[in-house]
């Protein structure tokens, strides 16, 4: 038996629900700052509410719903809800276009969608081309009209008794869809033992106790609040503050109002609140640190550890690999110019184009060991050739690049992926070039990403028109905006004759990103 045992997320919660029912669990601020809080046991009472509602809608073990909500406490709710039941979430960027949308919906399967009546043009729209979709229903929805899919409603009048659906550690309880290098994302499977295990990693890892605070200002979507804060805090008893949405100038005030001891960040937001002007008053926070990935520079920890006293701790991890298999450690010598050292039950090599392990100070991929279905995801859905060629006899393969130093940290090089990393979104070069090639005007398109002192990398196409084309850089930006998340849209289009190409005809992104950069340098 490993530390997760046989248990389930409803074993989970049922624990600690007997240990800390009057305890405060969750703390929400919405986008008013108006605040709310449920104690474990009205958590339960609303899970077990929820469950009940979804087995009355006919939802069964092993179907798909999805939420298409921004961070607010429906959103925990139906996650833990469909894991009672044996249902599998599948949480989307609410920042996805309707195109987007009907392919996650269509491609999950998903038999109910839950979201927000702000959001639900984008599947009217749709609703001919959803065919497993059988009902919709609203969260915050204060109206008379659509009664029937009031989702408070619906829990305010449903039974509280906890469901008795058999579950196992090791069945799917959610589908998180992450960017691939082809044109369509995939549906990265997550089970009850892999949310069990991310959570006491994480909890050990920075011992956390049952007086600590996540703080999550990151998107609920996103495995990092999923894996690293919610569960972590989860596994120990403590508690959770949650914000609709990530405050650069509110930040450290919304951190000393909730009393929150730890807070997880990507760089962009990092940068983001040092761009601020500083207040002296945020210094009196109770965060003692503070998870973060992705790179800043030494200038920038040391001016953000100063400003606001809290211990920064670089990781390494994605959705694939659940927890994170590589992080600074909290009582080591912190080295937040590299992703760290090996975690808590894994282990980690850098590997060449061979599968053979490099030396030290030589570059290759990042493998990362474990058990499919327990630390490391099952597999994607309905994608047995993606999932055989990143999971190989035991190992994930991260399509990421690194070498470890003479120290033992290991440093992040770069992608072998055609990624580009947007203020923390990954956003597939070849998704968003299809797009443009599906314009009847355009010939061919290359997208790449080059460095923004913001946001991680900004996105460049290059675009080569058809024969006789009048279409400006103006409307092909909003075709894009049309038919892709906020996140994925090219920041400058270029119009180009032709492309750098090797032998064989491919294009060759390195010289179109080398004289982008060249002729940007020219014209300062």
């Amino acid at each position: 038996m490993d530390i997760v045992g046989s248990r389930t997320l409803r074993d989970l919660l049922i624990e600690k629900v007997e240990m800390n029912r009057d305890k405060t669990f969750l703390l929400f601020e919405d986008q008013k700052q108006k605040k709310f809080e449920l104690t474990y046991g009205e958590f339960a009472e609303q899970v077990n509410r929820l469950s009940n509602v979804f087995l009355q809608l006919g939802v069964v073990k092993g179907q798909h719903v999805t939420l298409h909500l921004p961070n607010c406490l429906e959103f925990m709710t139906s996650w833990f809800a469909l894991a009672n039941i044996g249902a599998i979430m599948v949480p989307t960027n609410i920042l996805s276009s309707g195109d987007e949308m009907e392919y996650i919906l269509n491609h999950s399967e998903s038999v109910l969608l839950i979201t927000e009546e702000e959001y639900l043009d984008k599947f009217i729209s749709n609703r001919k081309n959803l065919p497993y979709l059988k009902e919709i229903l609203l969260a915050r929805y204060e109206k008379e009209e659509r009664d029937k899919q009031n989702l408070n409603r619906l829990i305010a009048n449903a039974s509280s008794e906890t469901p008795t659906i058999p579950l196992d550690s090791e069945n799917v309880t959610a589908m998180l869809y992450t960017s691939g290098t082809t044109s369509k994302p995939k549906g990265v499977q997550i089970t009850h033992a892999n949310y069990i295990y991310t959570g006491e990693l994480m909890s050990k890892s920075i011992r956390l106790t049952p007086d600590d605070r996540q703080f999550i200002v990151l998107p609920l979507f996103h495995g990092n609040a999923q894996y690293y804060s919610t569960m972590s805090a989860l596994v120990v008893g403590a508690s959770i503050a949650i914000t609709e949405k990530f405050s650069a100038s509110r930040y450290f005030k919304q951190a000393i109002g909730f009393g929150a001891t730890v807070g997880s960040l990507f760089a962009a937001p990092i940068r983001m609140i040092l761009a601020k002007e500083f207040d002296p008053a945020d210094r009196q926070n109770s965060l003692r640190t503070i998870w973060f990935a992705q790179s800043v520079t030494e200038e920038q920890v040391k001016r953000f550890e100063e400003n606001y006293q809290v211990k920064l701790l670089q990781m390494y991890g994605m959705t694939e690999t659940v927890g994170v298999p590589l992080m600074n450690p909290i009582d080591g010598a912190r080295k937040n110019m590299s992703i760290g050292k090996p975690t808590i039950g894994y282990e980690v090599k850098i590997v060449d184009d061979d599968g053979y392990e490099v030396q030290n100070g030589e570059t290759g991929q990042i493998t990362v060991k474990g058990v499919p279905g327990r630390t490391l995801m099952k597999g994607y859905f309905k994608n047995p050739n993606a999932t055989a060629e990143t999971l190989k006899d035991g190992w994930l393969y991260t399509g990421d690049n690194a070498r470890v130093g003479d120290d033992g940290y290991f440093y992040f090089v770069d992608r072998i992926k055609d990624m580009i990393k947007r203020a923390g979104e990954n956003v597939a070069a070849n998704e968003v070039e299809s797009v443009l090639a599906d314009h009847p005007e355009v010939y061919e398109a290359a997208v790449i990403g080059i460095p923004d002192e913001m946001r991680d990398e900004a996105i460049i196409a290059y675009v080569i028109l058809r024969e006789n084309s009048s279409i400006s850089k103006e409307e092909m930006i909003l075709y894009c905006r049309e038919r892709l998340a906020k996140f994925k849209v090219p920041d400058t289009i270029e119009f180009i004759d032709e492309f750098p190409r090797t032998s064989v005809g491919k294009i060759q992104k390195h010289i179109i990103r080398k004289r982008h950069l060249e002729a940007a340098q020219t014209s300062k």
